[in-house]
């Protein structure tokens, strides 16, 4: 079985999930301010308040937030040298908030998402906590990417030998009864009231539904990547994320074929059922 880290079902968020927010200022009114700010913004959770260097950087050990909303000056520890005590992999994104413009150039060495002059308005908070949570969306859709990758590359590795068997599927085309090892071929696709098995450069196109030639086909070997496609997961080389959590889908032959969010889940079934 696949361990719990490397379950997608646990880890994928949806796209409108709420940024978990730790807010970091010395000042109280600047701290309220945000807060009443952000009350405008109905996807974003504010988890803790912190007045201090060490105090910021313990919120971000414990509660792993998604946000950081950062003072540069601050006792203790000022803010860049709280960035300094979080490993990159624990980092949320940072946007610093400052009535200091002479820091920008640094805080985006620091790879801070934004960098908010004070006094700011409602307008130009929003457009930050915008590219936050595109940001996040982009983090979360490599972080799937990476571990169905991860799982593919398993169950090209690890098929057992009892596994590697002559399996064949047996269609009719153009007047012809025709044998195919299910290995061979690299994808299907629906063409009205027919599907087209793609095989190497050859093609055979026959009457039936996607839904029915999917029933036929090898569950371990071939998974439904959208309304219209079906993939060998043997011959997958790349996933690259698009828009939104969808996916290209590139074969080890070059093609392109386009995966669904709603299908992506699939893929992890079928890696589970294989490992």
């Amino acid at each position: 079985m696949i361990p719990d880290s490397l379950d997608l079902s646990q880890q994928d968020q949806p796209m409108n999930a709420l940024m978990r927010t730790i807010i970091a200022d010395d000042e109280r009114l600047a701290r309220q301010k945000l807060l009443i700010l952000l009350q405008s913004e109905p996807l974003v959770n504010v988890i803790a308040e912190c007045q201090d260097g060490r105090q910021t950087v313990s919120a971000i050990r414990s509660l792993r937030p998604d946000m950081l909303l950062l003072d540069i000056q601050m006792p203790d520890l000022d803010g860049f040298q709280v960035l300094q005590e979080i490993p990159a992999e624990e980092m949320p994104v940072v946007i610093f908030t400052t009535a200091y413009d002479q820091y920008a150039i640094r805080a985006f060495e620091a790879n801070a998402l934004d960098y908010l002059l004070k006094p700011f308005d409602q307008e130009r908070l929003h457009h930050a906590v915008e590219r936050a949570q595109s940001e996040l969306r982009k983090e979360r859709d490599h972080a799937i990417t990476h571990r169905i990758l991860s799982l593919l590359s398993q169950v090209r590795s690890a098929a057992p030998a009892a596994a590697q068997q002559d399996q064949r599927l047996v269609i009719k085309a153009n007047g012809r009864v025709v044998f195919l090892d299910l290995d061979n071929i690299e994808w299907v696709e629906a063409a009205a009231n027919y599907v087209r098995l793609n095989v190497g450069k050859e093609s055979y196109l026959f009457r039936e539904t996607i839904s029915r030639i999917s029933e036929r086909l090898d569950a371990n070997l071939f998974v439904r990547i959208h309304r219209s496609t079906i993939v060998n997961v043997r011959k997958i080389k790349e996933l690259i994320p698009v828009n939104s959590g969808e996916y290209v889908v590139v074969l080890k032959s070059g093609r392109e074929l386009s995966c669904s969010r709603g299908y992506r889940a699939a893929l992890q079934e079928i890696v589970q059922k294989s490992s």
